[in-house]
């Protein structure tokens, strides 16, 4: 293939050449070759591809079939209402699934509140958090729940319908069918993103296995790197398919014994791995950077989110080597939420870039969809804006600049934070091609769209 008048690295009138997923050739007026496919660019930049450094697959696919119960869509009581009865008009299935939940919508809702106002069909709502599900009473006559060895919340030996990390549990008494990861694969590729780390923390040598076939079906098309627990030491990557860090998900109000967690983090250094810690606490960050420092550091060693990151840390980090792995579009979704909830304290330590990049740590972006939107372009518009849906800016001097929005999601699938991939001659063909030149996109980032996707050469997405 050969695209023809392309914006290149602020060059405008480029030509390149593809040929067997390679960057072949470049520059202005190359002839055209017999048989050759040609794509007029239209002065449209052509971009790396972009790299969505933490999401979860399967949860994405789930999400994109459930029904939206929290913003940005879902505000009050009376649209989570109308949004519940709404999905309950689908019949091809009896279990609803709602996803997004917030209390900023409803309040602190239960099984009572679900029975009076949603619809009657066994019903299962996931908070935002990704830490809770609530249940209507049909939902746990469905998964036949006694009154003694579960994990459901009791007031008065009553179940609440509240049901706190416990996926597991629920997991196994619900039908069990991976979702398609072919929409998913596809909206993605809209986007421009190339590349993905599944960051789930249950993740397994099972899972693994499903994400290749996946990929062997042509179902993911996305190159992958697959973040888990202990039982992926013994993976090996593949072409398109690489192991990552083991998944330590801390909650400051339960946290792992620390001598475990550092044999847990020394077996998978000793088998090639990182560790990668969720982190949206100060106590979370404090915990796992004195895990990590117990247990010597490994070149994979992340921080997913540091979602507080006061400025007493950063020589922590930075000393410890590990790279940062932030959201900055829950400043646009959640802001305003956390304007009322996070200590005043905090608030200007939330979801940090230009702070952490002059301090010296490594910083990549990633989406957490489906907890945050999957747009990379909306999480880099918000990485330059600082701006909250209702219109208040929170940590201006955080923000970045286009390009350095841009640079979160175009370093290397195994080295976010390294230094962004670029366009050269022997270089993979993973790019993706604009509708405008880039002085016009860096404009509002939110807004472009992207005209192709290629990964390898081939075309993942056209417009």
């Amino acid at each position: 293939m050969l695209i023809r008048q392309a914006e290149v690295q602020g060059k405008a009138g480029i030509d390149v050449r593809l040929v067997d997923g390679l960057i072949v050739e470049m520059g202005a007026g190359l002839a055209c070759r017999a048989d050759e496919v040609v794509l007029d660019a239209q002065g449209g930049a052509l971009l790396p591809g972009l790299h969505d450094h933490h999401l979860h697959l399967y949860s994405l696919a789930a999400a994109r079939a459930s029904i939206p119960c929290g913003p940005p869509r879902v505000h009050t009581p009376d649209q989570l209402r109308a949004a519940l009865h709404a999905g309950a008009m689908d019949d091809r299935q009896r279990w609803l699934r709602g996803v997004g939940y917030h209390e900023t919508v409803a309040g602190e809702i239960d099984r009572d509140w679900l029975d009076a106002n949603g619809p009657a069909r066994p019903l299962r709502i996931q908070h935002r958090s990704g830490r809770l599900w609530l249940l209507n009473s049909l939902a746990l006559e469905a998964l036949a729940s006694g009154e003694g060895d579960d994990p459901l919340e009791r007031v008065a030996g009553r179940a609440t319908g509240r049901l706190y990390d416990a996926d597991d549990w629920l997991r196994q008494r619900l039908p069990r069918q991976r979702p398609s990861l072919q929409g998913v694969s596809r909206l993605l590729a809209s986007y421009g993103v190339t590349a993905v780390t599944d960051t789930t923390p249950q993740n397994s040598a099972a899972t693994w296995h499903d994400f290749a076939a996946a990929q062997a079906r042509g179902d993911l098309r996305q190159a992958l790197m697959v973040m888990g627990d202990g039982s992926l030491d013994t993976a090996s990557d593949q072409p398109g398919l690489l192991r990552g860090a083991q998944k330590f998900h801390l909650h400051e109000h339960e946290l792992p014994d620390f001598e475990a967690l550092c044999a847990d983090i020394e077996r998978s250094h000793r088998a090639g791995r990182g560790a990668a810690f969720h982190c949206v606490t100060r106590t979370d960050l404090v915990f796992a950077l004195a895990a990590l420092q117990a247990s010597g550091g490994h070149p994979g060693d992340r921080i997913e989110h540091a979602s507080v990151a006061p400025p007493e840390l950063l020589p922590a980090l930075r000393a410890q080597g590990v790279t940062v792995v932030t959201q900055p579009h829950f400043i646009q979704e959640r802001g305003d939420a956390y304007r009322l909830e996070v200590a005043a304290e905090d608030q200007p330590w939330l979801y940090r870039l230009r702070g952490l990049l002059e301090a010296g740590i490594p910083l990549a972006g990633g989406s957490d969809a489906p907890f945050g939107e999957p747009s990379p372009w909306a999480a880099m518009q918000a990485a330059v804006s600082r701006r909250t849906q209702g219109g208040a800016v929170m940590g201006v001097a955080e923000a970045l600049t286009p390009e350095q929005a841009l640079a979160l999601f175009t370093t290397p699938l195994e080295a976010p934070g390294a230094l962004p991939t670029r366009i050269a001659v022997g270089a993979a063909a993973d790019l993706c091609l604009l509708d405008r030149p880039w002085a016009a996109a860096r404009a509002d980032l939110a807004a472009l769209q992207v005209r192709q996707t290629w990964r390898a050469g081939q075309t993942l997405w056209v417009c």
